[in-house]
C-alpha cells in the first residue's frame, strides 16, 4: 500500500465513528455543557459564602490602635517606638500581637494616574512598606485603617468604588489587619458595603483580619460572621467610667454605658467571630480602680483587647493592668463563650463566664461612688448558661478560688464568699475544680 492510500485509510478511519455518531455527540455536548454550568455555579456560591479567611482570630484579637490617644498625629518613627516597646514592656509576650495604625495615615488624594492610595509623604517619608517590615522585624503584625465610605472620619479618602484596588494595595503591603470604618456612608447599605470589601480581600490573596467598625448601627452581628472576624457593637467608647460624653454632633460612651449594651449579644460571638465593644481606655485617665474594671469586663466579655494609651509612657499600673497574665487567659480562653450578667443588685454586677476544662470566671463589678460588701453563697446559688448548656454547681462540685488581681488563691465554694468592694473596683475570681 502506498502513502497515499495509508493517509485515505487512517483519514477514513478518523471520521468514520464522528459521521454515524451525530446524535450522541450531541448528547455529550449536552452533558458537558451541564457540567460547565454546575462547575460555574458553584464557583459563584463559593465566593459569595466563603467570603473571609478562616481561622485568623481563633480567641479574640489582641494589640494596640493609635487613634485614642494620638488621632491622626501618627509619623514613621511612632510607629518604631511602639513596637519597640510592646516588646520590652511584655506586651508581646503577654499576647499583644497587632499594632494598627488609625485614621490619619494617608495623603489627603488618590494618586492622580493609579488611584491608589498614598502614605503621607511628611508622615512616612520612606513610605509605608519599611515601617511594616520593621514591625515584622519585632515578630509583630501590622494593621491599617480606611472607612467604607467616600471618605474616612478624618477626611481622607475612602474606600468606596474602590473596594478591589485597595484589598490588592493592602496585600502588596503585607499587612495583617483591616480596621474598616463607617463614616461618609450617605446611601451606603452596610451589609453589602463590608460585604465587598470582605471578597477583595479574599480575592488579593492576602490572610488579613477584617474588624468591622461599622459602630452597631446595622446590627451587624446578625450578618457579619462570613465577613469578618469582629465587628463593633457600639459608638466610640471614651476614657470615663460610666455615662455619656457630648461632642456636639455624636458623643462617646463611657465604659459601663457600653457593657450595658453587650449582654443580649453574647449567642452571636464565637471563636473566629467577636462582638467588638470598642478599643481599651486603660492608661487613658482612667483611675486605677476603674482601668481593673474595663479590663476584666473586656475579658468577661471575650472582646478584643487593643490597647489605646501612649505605651511609651504608660506606668507600672498601667503595664500591670494590660499584662496580667490571669486576666488575659480569661480573655484568651479557647471555648470562645461571652461572659453573661448574672445579677444586678445595689450598683454591684455579677458576671459569670464558663471557661474550658470546667473552670468559671467570676466578676464583681462596683458602679457605685460608695463602698460595697458582698456575700455570695456557692451553694446556694447555681450558674446556668443556658444557651450554652453550662452549669456551675457547688453543690455537686467543690471549686478552688484564686484571685486574679491579688494573685492569691482563697477558700473554696464549700464557704460563703464575703469581700468588700472598693467604689468603681472589681473583684475577679477564676474557679477550678
Amino acid at each position: 500500500m502506498n502513502g497515499a492510500s495509508q493517509l485515505q485509510s487512517d483519514s477514513s478511519n478518523v471520521n468514520w465513528p464522528i459521521k454515524i455518531n451525530l446524535k450522541t455527540f450531541s448528547i455529550i455536548k449536552k452533558i458537558l455543557l451541564n457540567v460547565l454550568i454546575l462547575f460555574l455555579c458553584c464557583s459563584f456560591h463559593n465566593k459569595v459564602f466563603a467570603q473571609k479567611f478562616e481561622n485568623l482570630a481563633p480567641t479574640p484579637p489582641m494589640g494596640w490602635n493609635s487613634w485614642n490617644t494620638f488621632q491622626t498625629n501618627i509619623n514613621e518613627q511612632l510607629v518604631k517606638d511602639i513596637a519597640d516597646v510592646m516588646v520590652s514592656s511584655g506586651m508581646k509576650d503577654a499576647g499583644y500581637t497587632y499594632l494598627v495604625l488609625d485614621d490619619g495615615w494617608m495623603a489627603m488624594e488618590r494618586d492622580s494616574k493609579t488611584g491608589d492610595l498614598i502614605p503621607d509623604p511628611k508622615k512616612f517619608p520612606n513610605g509605608l512598606i519599611p515601617v511594616i517590615d520593621y514591625v515584622h522585624s519585632k515578630g509583630l503584625k501590622f494593621g491599617l485603617y480606611n472607612c467604607a465610605g467616600t471618605k474616612t472620619c478624618a477626611g481622607y479618602p475612602g474606600t468606596r468604588g474602590y473596594e478591589y484596588q485597595d484589598a490588592r494595595f493592602y496585600a502588596s503591603l503585607n499587612i495583617d489587619y483591616l480596621k474598616f470604618d463607617w463614616c461618609n456612608t450617605e446611601g451606603i447599605n452596610a451589609k453589602e458595603a463590608y460585604t465587598t470589601t470582605s471578597k477583595a480581600l479574599k480575592l488579593a490573596g492576602r490572610p488579613i483580619v477584617f474588624s468591622l467598625c461599622e459602630w452597631g448601627n446595622n446590627k451587624p452581628w446578625l450578618w457579619a460572621e462570613p465577613v469578618g472576624q469582629l465587628w463593633r457593637t457600639t459608638g466610640d467608647i471614651t476614657a470615663q467610667f460610666d455615662g455619656i460624653k457630648n461632642y456636639g454632633n455624636w458623643h462617646a460612651n463611657g465604659v459601663m454605658t457600653i457593657v450595658d449594651m453587650q449582654d443580649t449579644l453574647r449567642k452571636y460571638a464565637g471563636p473566629n467571630h467577636w462582638n467588638d465593644p470598642d478599643m481599651l481606655e486603660v492608661g487613658n485617665g482612667l483611675t486605677p480602680a476603674e482601668n481593673r474594671s474595663h479590663f476584666s469586663l473586656w475579658a468577661m466579655l471575650a472582646a478584643p483587647l487593643m490597647a489605646g494609651n501612649d505605651l511609651r509612657k504608660m506606668n507600672n499600673e498601667t503595664k500591670s493592668v494590660l499584662t496580667n497574665k490571669d486576666v488575659i487567659a480569661v480573655n484568651q480562653d479557647v471555648l470562645g463563650i461571652q461572659g453573661f450578667k448574672y445579677s444586678d443588685e445595689d450598683s454591684v454586677q455579677t458576671w459569670f463566664r464558663p471557661l474550658n476544662n470546667g473552670d468559671w470566671a467570676v466578676c464583681f463589678v462596683n458602679r457605685s461612688s460608695t463602698s460595697k460588701a458582698i456575700e455570695f453563697n456557692w451553694q446556694n446559688e447555681n450558674a446556668v448558661d443556658v444557651l450554652f448548656n453550662k452549669t456551675l454547681d457547688a453543690t455537686t462540685a467543690t471549686y478552688k478560688i484564686r484571685d486574679l488581681w491579688s494573685k492569691k488563691s482563697t477558700d473554696d465554694t464549700k464557704k460563703s464568699l464575703k469581700a468588700i468592694v472598693q467604689p468603681h473596683d472589681v473583684l475577679m475570681l477564676r474557679l477550678t475544680k
